[in-house]
């Protein structure tokens, strides 16, 4: 299991990306599936807990289609 942090633009355009493109791309490298959560103190953080290995999880982040899903789910960060 993994938590993982991030902020977003907007939670709706985040939510609509991490459930198809991103869905697809993280069960190529292993993802068992995830939980969202959005952080009630912090509009602009989610949270999610993945069910998945650290080797899936680093052949993910090292996949060069990622950023750009990213880019796309409107990420404010790395």
């Amino acid at each position: 299991m993994l938590l993982v942090t991030t902020q977003v633009e907007d939670f709706d355009r985040f939510m609509e990306v991490f459930s198809t493109k991103g869905a697809d791309k993280r069960q190529q490298h292993g993802s068992k599936g995830v939980l969202v959560f959005r952080d009630p103190s912090e509009e602009d953080r989610v949270w999610a807990v993945f069910d998945w290995d650290m080797e899936g999880w680093q052949s993910f982040v090292s996949d060069p289609e990622v950023p750009p899903i990213i880019r796309e789910a409107g990420h404010k960060g790395k």
